[in-house]
């Protein structure tokens, strides 16, 4: 009976930065758990169906979603295989009144977090909630850890042996401890957060290092995940909650994709930078705030700027120190060390022996384009070791069909650009047009796959038009 014995304060601790959506066909079962866990959660979202779910699902990022076995139209446990399928790792507990050996076994297939029998009591879904939270707090825990100690290049943690590198950290060292507003450009997956991770380590801040990425946020929640909102701010506001600004006090606010940034938020963002208060939503008073800021970008704000799309005042704002991340086609004799370092780490956490690459698996990577930059070389080096296959074998490489395409093609189809683009549309097609997939396979972020097909069908369009 203790078992189920739940301290609220721990549980609001461990949930108060999180949303859950429920999803039961029994509207008293979904009131039920609204009423139990609104004050919990700084989002609680209900569906009756699978169907209703997706819709939900697709507007709105979930940190755990509580769902029924038996759903109308498509069961729970398919829906989420579906969304296992997209790639979603939302936590999941699974409620059902008619449990046998094949749906448990089922459920857990799904990668459900608990399975709960009904009919049961708020405090048994509490005590799922707070162990589900308090795995999730620990994965963290131990992911920061292991960033901490896997440094193998000084404290900055940037791996590598060039001298792109070495002069990196050596401006790192310089920026660090200044308070000034750093932003930190370069390609998708080149390093940009473990850039913002050690200024912060190097700055001697006693604040948390507190990372945000921009474009995965709604423009109508990002507002209240940065600043924080009064309880009734808005509906769904069933409670006070601070924001990511308050979260990094005397600390580091790493803005990542800050292209991405709805306009409207630009002018909030600056307001901060030049007050040093914030005001939550809802609010009319003004939350005094020391801290840093960094952003990242993979996009050429001046480009943004002169679009329209990104105001000039903030983008001054922000670029007071600039430090751009190499790709990795510009460090290629980096890649021994660096196959060699995530070969190692990889084979330490998959508790496989890492394994010993030859001279010609050496040669093959290095002669690879990397448009996912060093997050798709460890994402190669992964699936090496998971597949106990060489590099050639695990490199998404052009048919002999297309090198014969590219050999007919004009000079410019040659140039970087070209091949980039005929290499990731390719590994969109392998993939049957799934994004998510074809984005963690090649290393880069879905966002960036979208923005590049995006700008490739602008231009066939337009080239059209032009005929």
């Amino acid at each position: 009976m203790g078992e189920h014995l739940v301290d609220p304060d721990r549980v609001e601790s461990n949930t108060r930065m999180t949303s859950v959506l429920i999803v039961d066909h029994e509207p008293e079962i979904r009131s039920f758990l609204q009423r139990g866990l609104q004050k919990y959660f700084g989002l609680v979202e209900t569906a009756d169906s699978a169907a209703a779910a997706e819709v939900l699902n697709d507007r709105c990022y979930f940190d755990l979603i509580i769902a029924d076995i038996r759903l109308p139209g498509r069961t729970g446990v398919e829906w989420v295989n579906a969304l296992r399928g997209q790639g979603a790792a939302t936590g999941v507990i699974f409620m059902t009144a008619y449990a046998d050996l094949e749906t448990a076994v089922a459920a857990l297939r799904a990668g459900a977090e608990d399975f709960i029998m009904k009919p049961f009591r708020m405090e048994q879904m509490l005590a799922s909630v707070k162990r589900y939270m308090d795995r999730q707090k620990m994965q963290r825990e131990n992911f920061v850890l292991r960033r901490q100690v896997e440094h193998i290049f000084d404290k900055s943690g940037m791996v590598g042996e060039c001298e792109l590198i070495r002069s990196l950290c050596q401006v790192i060292k310089r920026v660090a401890p200044m308070p000034s507003t750093v932003l930190i450009e370069g390609e998708s997956g080149t390093g940009k957060e473990l850039a913002a991770r050690a200024i912060h380590q190097w700055s001697g801040r006693s604040g948390s290092f507190v990372p945000v990425n921009c474009g995965a946020i709604s423009a109508e929640l990002l507002e209240s995940e940065l600043f924080g909102h009064i309880k009734g701010a808005f509906t769904g506001a069933h409670q006070a909650r601070e924001g990511l600004f308050t979260y990094a006090n005397e600390g580091t606010l790493f803005l990542d994709e800050i292209g991405e940034m709805p306009l409207s938020m630009q002018a909030h963002l600056l307001r901060v930078l030049e007050d040093r208060t914030v005001r939550p939503v809802g609010s009319n008073k003004e939350v005094p705030v020391v801290v840093r800021i960094i952003a990242a970008t993979n996009q050429d704000l001046g480009e943004l700027v002169s679009s329209g799309e990104f105001r000039e005042d903030l983008f001054y704002r922000l670029n007071v120190l600039s430090i751009r991340m190499p790709s990795l086609r510009e460090r290629l004799d980096d890649i021994p060390v660096l196959t060699d370092y995530f070969s190692k780490s990889l084979a330490s956490e998959l508790g496989v022996e890492p394994p010993e690459f030859s001279a010609g698996d050496l040669a093959c990577l290095s002669s690879y384009n990397w448009p996912g930059n060093v997050r798709e070389l460890k994402n190669v080096i992964e699936r090496c070791l998971l597949l106990n296959s060489s590099p050639s074998q695990c490199l998404a490489r052009p048919s002999s069909a297309d090198v014969a395409v590219v050999a007919r093609d004009s000079d410019a189809d040659l140039q970087l650009e070209g091949v980039e683009k005929r290499h990731i549309l390719r590994v969109l097609e392998r993939e049957g047009g799934n994004k998510s997939a074809a984005a963690r396979l090649l290393g880069i972020s879905r966002k960036t796959l979208e923005r590049k097909v995006q700008a490739w069908e602008m231009s066939g369009q337009r080239g059209k038009r032009g005929d």
